[in-house]
């Protein structure tokens, strides 16, 4: 694989890893290359998204990589969050919201698991509107993040707790899921969120 190829893997690689990123070795195990030679890489692009003003960048947190924005662009990005034709919660969301709120603290690779489908622009949906966040890390390869409800999202159903929530019958499919979905919404005389409403 040539040197370019290689950086625009690598730069596919990091978009995939989302907020959870990846450090040179995990980086160089994949597109069998030396870690050395990854780091090179990524210092390149790097400067590549600096000198052409991209609107994102490459940044290294705690030893490994991530695509994130650029800090001057977030009011931007808030008013995106917050304008009212993205007011409302897809059934994707929702059906993220549902997992969190019966499995937590629970990683993004789990919900996954149980929904079949990439679930990370739900989480970023979830956290940008205040019903998620960071509950801490798990004890498990690369760390991710682990995930919860918070107090607005109790405070949109009403709820004392999560002891209130009713009572999940268990969902390991996509059809349970749907259903423990549904159940959940509606015993909660749920509408679509908006953000008005959180």
């Amino acid at each position: 694989m040539e040197y370019r190829e290689l950086k625009s893997v690598i730069e596919g690689l990091l978009f995939v890893a989302g907020d959870e990123g990846l450090d040179a070795r995990q980086m160089a195990e994949v597109v069998q290359q030396e870690p050395l030679l990854v780091t090179e890489l990524v210092r390149d692009l790097q400067q590549e998204y600096a000198n052409s003003a991209r609107g994102l960048q490459i940044v290294e947190i705690a030893g490994t990589y991530q695509l994130a924005t650029l800090p001057e662009h977030a009011p931007f990005f808030e008013r995106l969050a917050f304008s009212p034709g993205r007011s409302s919660l897809s059934q994707a969301a929702l059906e993220t919201l549902a997992i969190i709120a019966y499995k937590q603290p629970i990683t993004r690779i789990d919900i996954e698991e149980i929904r079949g489908v990439k679930s990370e622009r739900a989480l970023q949906t979830l956290t940008a509107k205040d019903l998620i966040e960071e509950k801490g890390r798990a004890e498990a390869v690369g760390r991710p993040i682990l995930y919860g409800t918070t107090k607005a999202f109790l405070d949109y159903f009403g709820l004392s707790g999560l002891e209130s929530l009713p009572a999940a019958q268990g969902f390991e499919s996509l059809d349970d899921l749907e259903e423990e979905t549904r159940l959940l919404f509606e015993k909660l005389d749920a509408k679509q969120l908006s953000i008005e409403d959180v």
